[in-house]
């Protein structure tokens, strides 16, 4: 099993900082129009926000892993609810790298995984350095269209 580059960490955590920011503005909203929320209740609930998601991203770090079987890509991560996802490569439609501005940033890709079957069905690794990336879409690529090849005798 492969893990993520530990430098998704910064990101998850500043993922959860901006929606604690968000939900202070929202309850300094609500305080400002509709009824009074004490300073501090504000406070807290952002130091809450915060705290939750540092925990949540760190826990979320140590669980999230991907390997590549003989026929399929295997992702296991979840903190709360535990997702195990295996992709078989004759389903692959296509892979994508991307590279977000903060993961850019950051040094970091992820790839995504498009499957045939159903309405979004997609998979994303998320975490990878811009090289391990290409590798693994690469890796994909050859394994998607040497599994469609077997497939079809």
């Amino acid at each position: 099993m492969e893990s993520l580059h530990p430098r998704i960490r910064v990101l998850w955590i500043a993922q959860w900082i901006l929606t604690a920011i968000i939900l202070g503005i929202v309850i300094a909203a609500v305080d400002q129009w509709i009824v009074t929320v004490p300073t501090i209740g504000t406070l807290a609930v952002v130091g809450l926000a915060i705290v939750l998601g540092v925990i949540y991203a760190i826990l979320l770090y140590g669980r999230w892993h991907f390997e590549l079987q003989d026929d399929a890509l295997y992702l296991e991560r979840g903190v709360v609810t535990f997702v195990e996802t295996a992709v078989p490569f004759v389903r692959v439609q296509h892979v994508d790298t991307q590279f977000g501005p903060i993961e850019r940033a950051l040094g970091l890709s992820s790839v995504v995984v498009y499957t045939a079957g159903s309405r979004n069905a997609d998979v994303r690794v998320p975490g990878l350095t811009p090289e391990r990336a290409r590798r693994l879409q690469d890796t994909l690529r050859e394994l998607a269209v040497e599994s469609e090849a077997d497939d079809a005798v």
